[in-house]
């Protein structure tokens, strides 16, 4: 099975620790955030990985192969900055036309990947419960038919299945642009992508703030 991790963008928010280490390659606990994400995916039977790089690229490859010699990685290396939706289009070349696993690699979560449905028509999302920085949430779900309302109560956990198809009808869009809005966004409003909760552990080790806690939480982890 295909994955590809998300781990292209500058981390503006976790400054000055990114100006010199890439937001994939910090430290949670023994373990850098990425190293956690590829560690799942290989347990839970995802043998080919995708990731796109961009801010300090060659420290994220270096620190990859050094760690996954024996792995199937390929990795897309992105000329400027295209986004999360941009740089999973660029990437289809290599993820091929079946539906593959997107994950962000700066979460830290304890997610059973092994249980998603592979064989989505659109797109699957995982959500998590609103936290602190994210109280207006981003969706909801009816059943298994994910929404977008007044009032949302999950908020998107970075882990989504995605058929590659979702990119018909944006293949002249400007870049950089997000694959959450406008592309699942539109199939969202099409009543077309199914999601489901996870209350289990997840930490988005966005800022400073959120990457102190991740390390406090696996401070004890052998």
């Amino acid at each position: 099975m295909r994955a590809m991790v998300l781990a292209a963008g500058l981390g503006k928010r976790l400054r000055p620790l990114t100006d010199t280490t890439p937001k994939p390659n910090l430290m949670v606990g023994n373990k850098s955030l990425i190293q956690r994400n590829i560690e799942l995916l290989i347990k839970n039977g995802f043998d080919e990985i995708i990731i796109n790089v961009f801010h300090l690229k060659s420290h994220v490859k270096d620190h990859v192969i050094s760690m996954f010699p024996k792995t199937k990685i390929i990795f897309s290396d992105e000329p400027e900055l295209l986004g999360t939706g941009g740089g999973v289009k660029q990437a289809l070349n290599y993820l091929g036309d079946e539906p593959f696993l997107l994950i962000n690699a700066d979460i830290c979560h304890e997610f059973r990947l092994d249980t998603l449905i592979m064989d989505v028509e659109y797109a699957h999302i995982v959500g998590v419960k609103n936290p602190d920085h994210n109280l207006v949430g981003d969706f909801s779900i009816d059943g298994s038919v994910v929404s977008i309302t007044d009032s949302n109560n999950m908020t998107w956990s970075g882990i989504s299945v995605i058929n590659p198809k979702i990119f018909k009808g944006f293949e002249n869009i400007k870049t950089p642009y997000s694959i959450w809005n406008p592309v699942i966004h539109k199939y969202i409003q099409l009543g077309k992508v199914s999601g489901e909760f996870f209350d289990g552990l997840w930490i988005d080790t966005g800022t400073i703030e959120r990457l102190a806690l991740a390390n406090e939480v696996f401070k004890d982890e052998n």
